[in-house]
């Protein structure tokens, strides 16, 4: 196992039990808006102050990216974290959120955990060492077209200048496939796909601690993740395709009608 995979899974669980224990009580949690339809809470800060407790405790010299307290240090490791992806979801008592740990080295992805403290499911990976489901592995689905496929999504909410766009990309991807899934969790999503759950996934306007861990899954259990245009700029752009080789083709040919300029880039 990857030397920091370990202290990625603790952490994660760290946060996985302060997230439950206030799960049964989220009419008294307090929260605000970061902007139109984001919100952080009491919670979202609780659980990403014991994830870097934990990675501090190991690795006091890394760097961190995490989504409340944003960016602190630099240097070759660069850990990126989202505490609870899906808060909105948590916040109405929904059933679909996760923690997200991924760790960089010089700009790539070294291991990555997405944990679903609800199901206590822990997806792991570790570059060049495939990915795993609570110690189990896992690999992408074998569709070979979008025909018959179920597919992941998620709605760009939080910058809707694309929402033409994407309805678009919605509305061709609804006439093709089985049928299309919104969770609202994309580090979840991006777990699904990896383990063969759902054929494929796409979304614009993710952060970089929504994707960084999912992304590594996907990679690691035998799919492909690009942007867009199918580069390899998806942490920078926000803008995510996954799925198994064919799959992640697919979608790229079935998309590529709506993309304008920017979201070609």
């Amino acid at each position: 196992m990857h030397p920091s995979l370990n202290i990625a899974i603790r952490a994660a669980r760290s946060a996985g039990k302060l997230l439950l224990r206030f799960s049964d009580r989220v009419d008294q949690i307090r929260f605000e808006s970061k902007s139109r339809h984001d919100f952080v809470s009491d919670v979202d800060r609780a659980a990403e102050a014991a994830i870097i407790q934990e990675l501090r405790g190991r690795f006091p010299n890394h760097a961190i990216l995490a989504e409340e307290s944003g960016e602190q240090g630099s240097g070759d490791y660069q850990w990126i974290i989202d505490p609870l992806d899906g808060t909105t979801n948590y916040l109405h008592g929904f059933p679909q959120y996760s923690v997200s740990i991924a760790l960089k080295y010089k700009g790539q992805l070294e291991c990555g955990v997405v944990y679903d403290p609800l199901r206590e499911e822990m997806f792991t990976a570790a570059r060049g060492q495939g990915a795993q489901l609570n110690d189990r592995k896992i690999r992408v689905s074998s569709r070979q077209t979008l025909d018959g496929a179920l597919v992941g999504t998620g709605f760009p909410f939080r910058d809707q200048r694309y929402i033409d766009a994407y309805l678009g990309m919605f509305k061709a991807m609804t006439q093709i496939t089985a049928g299309l899934r919104r969770p609202g969790s994309a580090a979840l999503d991006l777990a699904y796909a990896a383990a063969g759950r759902t054929d494929g996934f796409w979304e614009i306007g993710l952060s970089p601690w929504d994707c960084a861990a999912g992304a590594l899954l996907v990679k690691e259990a035998g799919g492909t993740v690009t942007d867009l245009s199918g580069g390899e700029r998806f942490l920078e752009t926000g803008n995510l395709v996954a799925g198994n080789l064919r799959v992640h083709r697919d979608i790229l040919d079935l998309i590529k009608p709506f993309l304008n300029e920017k979201l070609s880039a």
